[in-house]
């Protein structure tokens, strides 16, 4: 499917010669390879993180054969995805990721937009997946100590996460690319300990027709097919965050062959390992109606305490908690490059302070606390309401999934003058990217239905007026400042970049 080439762009160590024909000065430092690349993507993804987070929400919406069918459907088209957007970025390896992509295939309002729904969704990732931990950690005390995780309680822990992540990113992008190759090894050998311990503990085990061919429905609803849909989500809100690799191409080597592989690889061997994952689970479930409403408010933890005792559980739930902590460790990361980006594009309020890069750790260290204190004021309303919480972060998944599908759009409307990077889909690319892109808008739709009836204040999913309030928001900050303010780059070339690009530089 794939071809390399390499005689439309030079990249063998020529990276900073390939930003300044984009008109991007070099001010980040490249230590990253490829495996730190792919790294990045992966920990976001973090199936550890998405898969158990929202495994409950799967057992209600539609149960085992819905999780496991989902996954395979999801994965198999974020994969699409991830491989037209990969092809993309390697024509255009910076930080800015899909919203410089979309301004170049595009236009500025184009650019514009996409850089702010990506934005948002980077950030309601950052509060979902830090909360998500502090969560897990309550759960953990509660274990262990006996302590109620109050709300209070739960955004005390999270505000300690977000400054430990603020403080590990300020220090450079070599320890966060040291912690981004641990957390892939902690990853896969998390999954293989929980799946490995549940299935080799001495108690009953689920039937492969229960775990293959059960459907689940609590919803309210009644149409099988429409239970699936909505249940599909559990994969569908997983599989975000390998934009990553796009945003931290200015600090990869050969990026614009390494940040593909890495969106690529990324979200192939989550897929495997998360069905791994949550087969595991599902054949070790014990009691269904109690392990959805466990005192612990979290499934997975029910599961452990059930087939491994409270020791066991504690240990297999730590595994968890750790690698979440990675995750949002690794999300910090590449938001903070993406808002870098974004200000260096004078996108942002306040886009001189954002913008500037540590001289000695060569870090956007003010960019890294502004996705630190963000999301912390996002996620405030859980203090009160559960529901407005949940408003917040739906940007994540409604915001990110989007802003993939536009550059792709925009190079397929682009037709023949779209110049491809050296990694590329090559003749596959149009169908690829077509099926892409109508499994972005698909799949956009089904995050904004209703995920369970009665609808009130409480169930009512606000997604879709989340992602209504980004687009007036984008729109808002475009007309009032955006027109005027906005550039690309800070320094335009001598000749246009993509022209330089095919002439090899």
């Amino acid at each position: 499917m794939l071809r390399r080439q390499t005689s439309t762009v030079a990249h063998d160590g020529r990276d900073d010669d390939v930003l300044a024909a984009l008109g991007i000065k070099p001010e980040l430092s490249r230590r990253m390879g490829v495996f730190g690349n792919f790294a990045i993507s992966f920990s976001v993804i973090c199936i550890l993180a998405g898969g158990m987070s929202l495994f409950g929400f799967g057992l209600a919406h539609g149960g085992p054969v819905v999780m496991l069918g989902s996954w395979i459907v999801i994965g198999f088209m974020t994969l699409l995805v991830g491989l037209s957007l990969a092809d993309v970025v390697s024509a255009y390896p910076t930080s800015g990721g899909p919203y410089f992509m979309a301004d170049k295939l595009g236009g500025a309002r184009w650019g514009w937009m996409t850089g702010w729904l990506n934005l948002l969704g980077l950030l309601g990732a950052i509060a979902g997946i830090d909360y998500g931990a502090a969560v897990f950690t309550g759960a953990f005390a509660q274990m262990q100590w006996g302590i109620t995780p109050t709300n209070s309680i739960t955004m005390t822990i999270f505000g300690a996460i977000l400054l430990l992540h603020g403080l590990l990113n300020s220090a450079g992008v070599r320890l966060v690319n040291a912690l981004n190759a641990l957390s892939v090894w902690w990853q896969l050998a998390g999954v293989t300990v929980i799946v490995g311990a549940l299935t080799l503990a001495p108690t009953p085990h689920r039937s492969p027709t229960f775990v293959f061919t059960h459907f689940h429905n609590d919803t309210g609803f009644t149409r099988p097919l429409y239970v699936a849909l909505i249940g599909s989500l559990l994969a569908g809100y997983t599989f975000c965050g390998y934009d990553a690799s796009a945003h931290v191409a200015e600090e990869t080597a050969d990026a614009q062959t390494a940040a593909p592989r890495g969106i690529v690889r990324s979200i192939y061997v989550s897929w495997a390992a998360g069905f791994v994952l949550l087969t595991g689970l599902l054949f070790a479930l014990q009691d269904y109606t109690a392990t959805q409403n466990t005192p612990t408010g979290v499934p997975p933890a029910q599961i452990f305490l059930d087939v491994l005792g409270a020791p066991g559980a504690k240990a297999l739930l730590a595994v968890v908690i750790v690698a979440m902590l990675f995750c949002g460790n690794a999300e910090v990361a590449a938001a903070s490059r993406m808002v870098y980006a974004f200000s260096r594009s004078r996108a942002l309020p306040g886009w001189q302070a954002w913008r500037q890069v540590n001289e000695q750790t060569k870090t956007p260290t003010r960019a890294v606390w502004f996705v630190i204190v963000v999301p912390f004021l996002l996620a405030l309303p859980a203090m009160w309401s559960p529901a407005a919480y949940g408003a917040i972060t739906a940007i994540n998944a409604v915001g990110m999934i989007p802003a993939y599908g536009i550059p792709v759009y925009l190079a397929l409307r682009k037709g023949r003058a779209y110049r491809p990077g050296p990694w590329s889909l090559g003749r596959w690319r149009k169908p690829v990217s077509v099926t892409a892109v109508a499994y972005v808008a698909i799949i956009t739709v089904v995050f904004c239905l209703p995920q369970s009836t009665p609808i009130t204040a409480q169930s009512f999913n606000y997604a879709g007026l989340t992602l209504l309030a980004a687009l007036l928001l984008a729109w808002g900050t475009w007309i009032t400042r955006g027109r005027r303010d906005y550039q690309l780059t800070a320094a335009a070339s001598a000749q246009p970049a993509e022209a330089m690009l095919s002439e090899g530089i």
